[in-house]
């Protein structure tokens, strides 16, 4: 993308005062319009689709999807499309996850409006966001045992989480007992429970 165009700007976010001030924040800047917003994913997928943005600001835990989920799905309907996350909680377990899903970087909501301008420049002529705190505490499991977790909360079997993830049952196992170790949990119930405290899910 030439640095001269137009950056076209999809801005998802659940909270309105933090969507609508980032929204205010981007009118100030003549290179970059704000082509829609959504609160949730499914808004955010179908804006997506019709306007194929060029960045989508995206933040990571939605009412009906966390990113790590969204990211995909965003990609699919639009390719050229660069996902940047927004949170104020960087360290969170599932930062990695997102990353590793197909998102650019990292932005953290208490950023600057001059911050947020000049990220989504780099995102634009990059493709990718380095001045972010991607780098920062490790996240409490592993993108894997992320996976993991997340299908064991839906209800699947070792089973069925190997089949879906091209794993055999005994390596799903390790990556749940990983889990159970580092949650402090002793039993499937339990670790579904703690993972959810500890925002994991």
């Amino acid at each position: 993308m030439l640095t001269t165009s137009r950056i076209r700007v999809l801005v998802v976010d659940d909270h309105p005062v933090v969507r609508d001030g980032v929204v205010t924040q981007l009118s100030r800047h003549g290179d970059i319009d704000v082509v829609g917003h959504a609160a949730d994913a499914a808004g955010a997928v179908a804006l997506c689709a019709r306007e194929r943005p060029d960045v989508v600001l995206l933040d990571l835990r939605l009412p009906d999807a966390l990113a790590v989920d969204v990211v995909p799905r965003l990609r699919a309907v639009s390719p050229q499309s660069r996902v940047l996350l927004f949170t104020a909680f960087p360290e969170h377990a599932a930062v990695a996850p997102s990353l590793a899903a197909g998102a650019c970087g990292l932005l953290v909501k208490d950023a600057s409006g001059t911050a947020l301008r000049d990220a989504l420049r780099e995102v634009s002529r990059t493709g990718t966001y380095r001045g972010s705190a991607t780098g920062g505490a490790p996240a409490v499991v592993t993108p894997r045992e992320y996976d993991v977790l997340r299908l064991v909360a839906s209800g699947h079997t070792n089973a069925e989480i190997g089949e879906q993830l091209g794993l055999s049952v005994n390596t799903v196992k390790a990556y749940l007992h990983n889990v159970m170790h580092k949650v402090d949990a002793r039993n499937r119930a339990q670790v579904i429970t703690r993972a959810r405290a500890h925002g994991l899910l």
